[in-house]
C-alpha cells in the first residue's frame, strides 16, 4: 500500500520537475508555450481515447455477436478509462502514460502483461485453477501414493491399508470363505430379484 501512495505521488513530482527542466531548458518555450503544449496534448488524447472507445465497443459488439466472451475488449474499455484519466491529469509524465495506455500499438502488449500476471493469478487463486483449467483431472491433488506411505514391498506388492473384507482359510489350499462384514448371504434367490439377471 505504501509503495503505491509514493507512486502517486512520484507522478506529480516528476511532471513538474520536466516541466521546469523544460523552461529552463529550452529558451523559446516559456510558460505560456508550456501551458498550450499540456492542454493541446491533453485534447489530442481525449480524441484519440474517444475514437479507440468507440472501436473497442464495436469489436465487443462482434465478439459478442459471435458468442465469443468479450475478455480482451473489456481488458481495453479498463485500459482506455485510465488513458484518459491520465490525459486529464495535466502534465507530460501523465500524458506519456495515458497515450502509452490509448495507442493500440502499446496497449495491446500492456494487456497481455496484465492478464497474464494480474488477472489470470488472480482468478486461479479465488477458483482453484477453474479459470484457467489448470485443475486436477484424475486422483486428488494431495493424495499420497503407497510408496510415501511406505507400504511398496521388494517383490512388487503394495500393502493398501486395512480392507472391508477378509479371507479365511480352512487349512485347506483349494477352499477358502470371504466375508465382506454384512449380512449378506450368497443363496442364489438374489437372481430373482433382478429380472435381466440370467
Amino acid at each position: 500500500m505504501l509503495r503505491w501512495i509514493f507512486a502517486l505521488l512520484l507522478i506529480p513530482f516528476l511532471d513538474a520537475v520536466l516541466l521546469a527542466v523544460i523552461v529552463t531548458q529550452f529558451g523559446f518555450v516559456n510558460w505560456v508555450g508550456m501551458v498550450l503544449l499540456v492542454v493541446l496534448t491533453g485534447l489530442v488524447g481525449m480524441l484519440l481515447v474517444r475514437a479507440e472507445g468507440r472501436r473497442t465497443i464495436r469489436k465487443m459488439q462482434r465478439s459478442m455477436a459471435q458468442g465469443k466472451p468479450p475478455t480482451n475488449e473489456l481488458l481495453d474499455g479498463g485500459l482506455l478509462i485510465a488513458a484518459g484519466a491520465f490525459l486529464l491529469t495535466p502534465g507530460l509524465v501523465t500524458d506519456l502514460i495515458g497515450f502509452l495506455l490509448a495507442v493500440p500499438l502499446t496497449r495491446i502488449p500492456i494487456r497481455a502483461a496484465l492478464k497474464r500476471f494480474v488477472i489470470v493469478p488472480y482468478a486461479d487463486k479465488k477458483t482453484g485453477g477453474f479459470a484457467s483449467g489448470g485443475v486436477w483431472t484424475f486422483g486428488f491433488p494431495e493424495q499420497e501414493t503407497a510408496d510415501e506411505r511406505g507400504g511398496s514391498t521388494d517383490d512388487g506388492t503394495y500393502d493398501l491399508g486395512t480392507d472391508a473384507y477378509t479371507v479365511d482359510g480352512d487349512g485347506n489350499e483349494d477352499s477358502y470363505t470371504i466375508d465382506f462384514g454384512d449380512d449378506r448371504t450368497d443363496d442364489g434367490d438374489d437372481r430373482d430379484d433382478d429380472p435381466l439377471a440370467r
